[in-house]
């Protein structure tokens, strides 16, 4: 049987940290860390550019865990920002506040990515939520990923965040995506017959200088290199609270349900990578509201359909894992759309992107 208590969760989750009164991004991060330096303890970080904070929770043994970490931690951080005159936002690009007019934090290892990336990095003003589940196994945890890459257009459809960019509607529903795959090593991971070959991997880009450490693997998902677990980090910044614990519920259902049909000697089907790169085009493109390709019948069909029928594959290990109440909200997702969705409506409404701001940061802080 699979020990459903190996399947921690942990999350991570970039914020926006912006001025109220213009609704521009400011640059805030040394004054807040010192602000919350005994509140934070070391679970809020700087991240590269100085209107940026990044909050990782506690390892949490169950989904229901997890809710109350995020929402401490947005409550915490949002508490600090609204002293200091600032808010929060969680979403995958600000609508219209411009890189060029970003500080970069002061740590080496920004510097060193500015220096290695130069344009491409300075472009970063991008902001995602990793999800972290623990596979204890490191065998195990290659397999999954190797599967688990079919899934990742169909997860970040709902995690669509970012269609503003520079002022502009860029078409996209997630041009957090376009941005970030600038960088080498991104994008869906390279396939592994095992650990070892992933290690052998890891050590050759070490020996041939491409990377200093393995963190500098970008991949939407990637075996951590310090934790035993599986890093899922095709998301933009979720918004709502409960689209956040819906879709890493979602992403611990999968790895379980993968789990017991291996224990039964049995495997989703690997598929080429540039076929699911074509899937995930139409993700970031269209999100929920657009077509995927249902690689096995060979043919494209709405993204909600091969949503619902993903539900339907993990509906027997909802129970076990406690998480039936909190998957259901993917179905909420799907009829009332995505951030993404909601900041488009926003705007058509009011044709005012300080709206969307506004709209962003009321829902950041909801249920806090």
């Amino acid at each position: 049987m699979i020990n459903f208590e190996d399947l921690t969760i942990g999350i991570e989750e970039e914020y926006q940290i912006i001025n109220p009164d213009s609704r521009e991004l400011t640059s805030f991060i040394t004054e807040f860390l010192e602000h919350g330096a005994m509140v934070f303890r070391d679970q809020v970080k700087p991240e590269m550019l100085q209107s940026q904070v990044e909050i990782g929770s506690h390892v949490c043994r169950n989904i229901a865990e997890a809710r109350t970490e995020v929402t401490r931690l947005r409550r915490m951080v949002s508490d600090i920002a609204e002293k200091n005159n600032r808010k929060i936002v969680a979403a995958g690009t600000h609508p219209f506040s411009r890189w060029q007019d970003q500080l970069v934090t002061d740590k080496d290892r920004y510097k060193g990515l500015i220096q290695d990336m130069q344009y491409v990095a300075k472009r970063l003003l991008i902001f995602g939520m990793h999800v972290h589940v623990g596979i204890p196994n490191k065998h195990l945890r290659i397999d999954i990923m190797n599967q688990m890459s079919y899934f990742m257009p169909h997860i970040l459809t709902l995690s669509t965040s970012s269609p503003f960019w520079l002022g502009a509607n860029t078409g996209m529903k997630s041009y957090r995506s376009i941005i970030f795959q600038d960088l080498p090593r991104t994008g869906l991971p390279e396939y592994f017959d095992s650990a070892n070959e992933y290690e052998y991997y890891i050590e050759q880009l070490i020996q041939m200088n491409c990377i200093e450490e393995p963190t500098k693997i970008w991949w939407d998902i990637r075996p951590h290199p310090k934790f035993p677990t599986l890093e899922f980090r095709v998301c933009d910044c979720t918004t709502k609270i409960n689209e956040v614990i819906a879709i890493a519920a979602l992403l611990q259902a999968l790895v379980a349900k993968l789990l017991i049909l291996r224990k039964h000697n049995q495997t989703w089907r690997i598929y080429r990578r540039g076929l699911i790169e074509e899937n995930k085009w139409r993700a970031l493109k269209d999100g929920i509201d657009g077509k995927l390709l249902d690689l096995g019948k060979v043919e494209e069909v709405p993204a909600r359909f091969l949503l619902e029928e993903m539900l339907d594959f993990v509906d027997d290990v909802l129970d076990p894992l406690g998480t039936r109440e909190e998957i259901e909200y993917i179905r909420t997702i799907l009829q009332t759309g995505t951030s993404a969705d909601r900041q488009l409506k926003k705007y058509n409404e009011t044709n005012s992107l300080e709206a969307v701001i506004d709209m962003l940061a009321e829902e950041t802080v909801e249920g806090c």
